[in-house]
């Protein structure tokens, strides 16, 4: 699971909120949060962001971690 992917899942189960709920609260259909969630890799930046802004967070350029 990507580092999003992982951030808006934890961050929304803090809240109580089930995906649908979060969905609905942020303004995204329930089929992009569970792409975004599941770490798919080809989602809209501008909604990602989307989603972030509930948390008050953005995506911003950053070097690529790559494992080891």
């Amino acid at each position: 699971m990507n580092v999003i992917a992982k951030f808006v899942k934890d961050n929304r189960k803090k809240l109580g909120l089930t995906q649908e709920e979060f969905a609905t609260r942020a303004g995204l259909g329930l089929r992009f949060v569970r792409d975004l969630e599941q770490g798919k890799k080809t989602l809209r930046l501008d909604k990602v962001n989307q989603a972030l802004a509930m948390f008050g967070m953005e995506a911003i350029p950053g070097r690529i971690k790559h494992d080891e």
